[in-house]
């Protein structure tokens, strides 16, 4: 299972996937990590799905991460009389706390904080922006507005907010029994849906207490405005371009994916792309030549990992949607122009002594060309180091923590194995050349450079950088 390409593969698990057979053929085809969405998942699928996925990653002998996906706050109009109603342009309509069927000219708003919330000016869009309205007064329990775009609004459309800070945080009552669900069965990533604020985060580490990573969605105008102090704040993130597309104008997404994925590497964070990345593959065997250009952008700006979403959980052609984005990412990562890019963004270490070595193994490694990089790492900082880096040569983590080794499987270019902790130095250099030796990425002879916290074990303490040479037998001598 050593996989040549660097960038990760996130798939999301659902009725056209989440079968044992289809998650090997999944991982086999070069899925790294799969994504439940809570959105549709009972707990107790989300049980059955979890042991599937452990089921084949034992088989495989490869780790597996795990994504869970809460819901987030999901905010929707009421009923109408008719099942639905035709607004037109520049009609005024009403948004109220009465829960009388709806009408022409006005429905339910079953949101009391959106309400409470709404200035005058600020927008309203419903059906995932298909209809735009605009405030012109709020007061006694209701939202008057002008229809900015109109058309058909049925029973129990969304709502979209982007020019009003909500007084309520992003976790629900059903995320926080879905979060602790997740938990109980080991999810590896967390990802928080709808962030607005810093303390969204804030809070929901309070509840995961490090059993997890912990992933914001950035799919809120309000969370681009705070985007540095929130990636501060979580393991991870994700660019969730969809609800960014309904919220912002279109036209600056990809400007916004762009800064996104450089600002992780700044600060060191894993960072995914996702939302209609292959969306034509949910019903074709190939995609559109637009959707393989947007994929391969998403690789050469350096994100370390890029998602399916609808292709690979109820689509018809899944495992054709997971090899097709791992070949385009295998493309790109063989380009001539691909190191040229990566170098380009490039940031410089902070500086700490952990920093600073992660640069320094890169630069020796690709000075002398040896065969790897390998990283003892318990909490698994010191993988995430080398790999914002974007060194050219392979990154081969070691940890004793399986749940370290699997929540690495959204990092850039990193592969990691399970091992017990080195005893001591001589121990460690063999240890590394023999695990790079049996995983195939150096042979007798080359040299490694090696790259660990000294005392051993010590979380988050890079301090020392060794090279290292494969002997005949697999083992190492410095």
């Amino acid at each position: 299972m050593k996989r040549s390409r660097r960038v990760k593969i996130v798939a999301t698990l659902g009725p056209a996937s989440q079968d044992e057979k289809t998650i090997e053929d999944l991982a086999r085809a070069g899925a790294d990590v799969f994504r439940i969405n809570m959105s549709h998942a009972s707990h107790e699928l989300l049980a059955q799905t979890v042991n599937r996925i452990r089921a084949v990653e034992t088989r495989l002998g490869h780790p597996l991460g795990v994504l869970v996906d809460l819901q987030g706050p999901k905010l929707r109009i009421g009923r109408f009389a008719e099942g639905s109603i035709q607004l037109a342009a520049g009609a005024r309509f009403t948004l109220d706390s009465s829960d009388a069927p709806g009408t022409v000219d006005r429905v339910f708003m079953p949101h009391p904080e959106i309400i409470e919330s709404v200035g005058v000016g600020d927008r309203l869009l419903l059906d995932d922006g298909k209809l735009q309205l605009r405030t012109v007064k709020v007061g006694g329990g209701a939202i008057e507005t002008e229809v900015i775009y109109g058309g058909k609004l049925s029973d129990r459309k969304g709502v979209s907010l982007p020019d009003t800070l909500l007084a309520m945080g992003s976790l629900t009552e059903k995320d926080h029994a879905d979060l602790l669900k997740a938990l109980e069965n080991e999810a590896d990533w967390i990802a928080v849906s709808f962030v607005q604020r810093p303390e969204d985060i804030i809070d929901i580490r309070k509840v995961v207490q490090g059993r997890a990573g912990v992933m914001a969605k950035i799919e809120k105008p309000q969370a681009v405005e705070r985007l540095e102090e929130i990636i501060k704040l979580c393991d991870a993130f994700m660019v969730a371009r969809g609800d960014l597309g309904v919220e912002l104008p279109l036209e600056t997404v990809p400007g916004l994916q762009k800064r996104m994925i450089r600002v992780a590497r700044r600060y060191g964070k894993p960072v995914v792309v996702a939302t209609q990345m292959l969306e034509s593959m949910i019903s074709s065997p190939v995609p559109t030549r637009a959707e393989v250009s947007d994929v391969s952008i998403a690789v050469f700006e350096g994100a370390d990992a890029v998602m399916l979403s609808a292709e690979s959980a109820s689509g018809q052609y899944p495992v054709e949607a997971v090899t097709m984005m791992s070949k385009v990412a295998s493309a790109v990562e063989t380009d001539i122009n691909y190191r040229g890019i990566i170098r380009a963004q490039a940031t410089e270490p902070e500086a700490t002594a952990a920093d600073a070595i992660s640069a320094a193994t890169r630069q020796v490694a690709e000075t002398l060309d040896l065969a790897a990089i390998v990283t003892y790492t318990s909490s698994g900082s010191t993988a995430i180091r080398a790999a914002r880096e974007r060194p050219s040569k392979p990154i081969l983590a070691l940890s004793p923590n399986l749940r370290t080794v699997r929540r690495l499987s959204v990092v850039w270019g990193v592969h990691c194995v399970e091992t017990q902790d080195a005893v001591n130095l001589e121990d460690m250099v063999d240890r590394a050349c023999v695990i790079a030796y049996q995983e195939g990425f150096a042979r007798p002879g080359d040299r490694i450079a090696i790259t660990a916290g000294v005392p051993l074990g010590t979380p988050g303490a890079t301090n020392m950088l060794r090279i290292a040479f494969v002997r005949q037998d697999g083992a190492g001598s410095s």
